[in-house]
């Protein structure tokens, strides 16, 4: 019996055809594989492994440490893991020319060191750590500032012990490490006003990837104005009159991290507004001390509370009909 889509059965036979010379090729390949799985390669000038019980022997505290972190976990729970006998020798590279004179300090090398007094250098470093960590977050590692200025994983992070609460930190909180660094933004952070950082409310890593970014600073947005954006939406508009220097840049007026101003402003009002409007002849301009005392103007009101927004109060933009002077 003919079928009654010919075109259809002739695609069909090809396809299986196809298929059935794909699994031939795929046999053949699979019985002209070694059986015997490959040798380990060289490492460290040639060293074996030697085996986790082997390096827990010398080193029960750092063993102690260890047991509670997230690395133990994965390299002594997981029962496909390869490398479960060598949880050690995963990060520390094959240990077998260490064993040899394990005191002597010309000895070092024969081991991947993550202190700066062990003088294994900062890439191999970093390099043992990308094996695992090189995905995600971590993409942009390479270009990043941190990368750039020889910074090293273990410069921020404790492999060995769990001293914070995530992520194997050297300090007890995200904050605390990058102030290690980062001491003018631990300044600006003590100042009256600032971001909520100190009270726990947020930390560093809510508006930086210090793992790298495609953005200045690392930043986790594209611009300073994305970023907080993701806080502070009502600011974002799009409004009908629009203020210039707000659009442009929120850091034209704020200082992201603190400042003794209000509002995190880098200069107090009414001079933040002067900075642009400097020739306005409007009651917000300052007087001298005689004048503020009857001396020739009546006494300015405009100066206290808010300034020059008691009246223009929408100052990051409005879509009133009439709120081209954002006073409402």
């Amino acid at each position: 019996m003919r079928s009654r889509f010919p075109l259809l059965s002739l695609r069909f036979g090809a396809a299986a055809a196809i298929l059935g010379t794909v699994a031939l090729v795929s046999s053949i390949v699979a019985q002209t594989r070694p059986t015997t799985p490959a040798a380990t390669p060289a490492l460290n000038g040639g060293a074996t492994y030697v085996g986790e019980a082997v390096c827990i022997a010398c080193h029960a505290p750092q063993n102690k440490q260890f047991t509670h972190t997230v690395h133990a976990d994965i390299f002594r729970k997981n029962p496909k893991n390869e490398l479960q006998q060598k949880s050690c020798e995963a990060c520390h590279g094959p240990g077998s020319n260490h064993l040899k004179n394990p005191s002597d300090p010309a000895n070092r090398p024969s081991l991947v060191g993550f202190t700066k007094e062990w003088g294994t250098p900062v890439a191999t470093q970093n390099a043992q750590c990308m094996q695992c960590h090189s995905g995600g977050n971590h993409m942009f590692w390479d270009s990043s500032t941190h990368a750039r200025n020889q910074l090293a994983c273990s410069d921020c992070h404790n492999p060995m012990a769990k001293v914070s609460e995530a992520g194997l930190l050297k300090k007890q909180t995200i904050n605390d490490t990058c102030y290690t660094c980062h001491q003018q933004q631990r300044a600006e952070f003590a100042k009256r006003s600032h971001m909520p950082l100190p009270e726990g409310k947020m930390s560093c890593v809510d508006c930086h990837n210090p793992h790298g970014s495609t953005a200045k600073a690392l930043m986790k947005a594209d611009s300073v104005n994305e970023l907080c954006y993701n806080c502070h939406a009502e600011k974002r508009g799009p409004f009908l009159w629009e203020h210039a220097p707000v659009r442009d840049n929120c850091l034209t007026c704020h200082s992201p991290h603190g400042s003794n101003h209000d509002k995190l402003l880098t200069v107090a009002r009414p001079f933040q507004c002067q900075q642009c409007h400097d020739n306005t002849n409007h009651q917000t301009n300052l007087y001298n001390a005689g004048q503020l005392l009857g001396g020739g103007a009546a006494p300015n009101s405009r100066m206290i509370g808010r300034s020059c927004q008691n009246c223009h109060s929408q100052i990051h933009g409005s879509n009133h009909p009439a709120g081209a002077r954002f006073q409402r």
